[in-house]
């Protein structure tokens, strides 16, 4: 026979020797509460941190570049020219722009056309700043200052300056359009007018595309381009 299992009674706790305290040990409960003092701490630095950099954080819109040259078929229709009510030309034009900013790029373009049934030609030119700024992830308010001028030769010349407003956006991924209002003054030889000029980018790659570009101004004249552009 087996001799009768004995029973093992534990002492239940007392005051003179309690039970250790439930609960992690004073070093990682020390831990936590260095964590939990450091957490807001590192929010506020972060908080700081990205406060600080937000006036720099400004860029052209996803899709967009304001880098870029092109070149190609340009046409003018000009009812207010003053050799006469009727001038139709046309020629090339080479335009480009380059951002010296995140928000700001500068742009020129030049442009000469043979007036039709006419010995004159046009030349026309400008040089101006661009202030483009971020409104959604893929479309930029836009707005720009130029320095123009326009000469048929033979003492027909004037220049003045321009002011452009509008927009410009990624509408697809191959595709990108702007339309701006504006307003130019020649001098006192032509009349000064309101303007709408619209225009789109078909691109085949990220850096090659054929850009397109109308120009409709108040009393007549139209002005339209078309020709490849290589973006950078």
């Amino acid at each position: 026979m087996h001799p009768p299992a004995r029973m093992v009674v534990l002492p239940l706790p007392s005051k003179r020797h309690p039970l250790p305290p439930s609960g992690p040990a004073p070093f990682f409960r020390n831990a936590a509460n260095t964590n939990t003092k450091r957490a807001p701490m590192k929010r506020t630095l972060m908080a700081v941190a990205l406060a600080a950099t937000l006036p720099f954080a400004a860029h052209a819109a996803e899709g967009l570049s304001y880098n870029y040259v092109e070149g190609g078929y340009s046409v003018s229709k000009s009812d207010i020219a003053p050799i006469n009510r009727d001038v139709d030309s046309d020629g090339w034009s080479i335009r480009g722009a380059a951002a010296f900013h995140p928000n700001f790029h500068a742009f020129g373009d030049y442009t000469r056309e043979s007036v039709d049934n006419s010995s004159l030609d046009r030349d026309q030119w400008r040089v101006g700043v661009g202030y483009n700024r971020e409104v959604s992830q893929r479309t930029d308010l836009l707005t720009r200052v130029a320095y123009q001028k326009l000469d048929f030769g033979r003492g027909f010349d004037a220049d003045g300056y321009a002011v452009e407003v509008g927009a410009r956006s990624a509408l697809l991924p191959a595709l990108e359009g702007y339309a701006l209002a504006g307003y130019e003054d020649y001098g006192s030889d032509f009349d000064s007018e309101f303007y709408g000029r619209l225009g789109a980018q078909w691109k085949f790659t990220p850096n090659f595309g054929v850009a397109g570009d109308i120009k409709l101004i108040k009393g007549g004249d139209t002005q339209w381009f078309v020709g490849p552009r290589l973006t950078w």
